[in-house]
């Protein structure tokens, strides 16, 4: 004869595990509907971006690193949807590469004193390219995951 309270305790597990697993598949649902969501957004703004960059009729290096934040982005997207992995230093290559364009406007502007603006883009790009760097290191003698070590830019004899 089957204990009323053992029946109870299963059911109550199956229930919990059916629970667990339809909330897994609506949470794994939604993850891949808004990657794709914000693929398309990006490749959207990418093409009109471009689509002005011609009816304008010629392009300057800001519109060039325009597109290069767009690839960016994209290249984001594109590793998430692969690893389930935000890759921080592509965040970071991105506030970089928009910084530069931010400097380029600056530098394009006609200016007769010495510029503030000028000296903080270029302090926030080093401030930047030394967080990569520290991510890297940190990256390298700490990885998250044992079996993977990402020595790709800093291993010196593969070159």
């Amino acid at each position: 004869m089957t204990n009323p309270r053992s029946a109870a305790l299963r059911l109550l597990n199956r229930l919990k595990d059916f629970a667990d697993d339809f909330g897994s598949l609506l949470v794994e649902g939604f993850h891949l509907l808004a990657l794709f969501a914000i693929g398309a957004t990006i490749v959207w703004a990418a093409f009109n971006a471009f689509l002005g960059m011609v009816s304008k009729g010629d392009i300057s290096v800001e519109d060039i690193l325009l597109l290069f934040i767009y690839l960016e982005l994209g290249a984001i997207v594109g590793i998430y949807f692969k690893t389930n992995r935000m890759p921080v230093r592509f965040l970071i290559y991105v506030a970089i590469t928009a910084l530069t364009r931010l400097l380029i406007g600056l530098v394009n502007i006609e200016h007769q004193q010495p510029r503030m603006d000028l000296l903080i883009a270029t302090g926030a790009i080093l401030i930047l390219s030394v967080c990569v760097l520290l991510l890297r290191i940190g990256s390298y003698r700490y990885p998250s995951d044992k079996n993977y070590k990402d020595r790709s830019d800093l291993d010196v004899s593969e070159s």
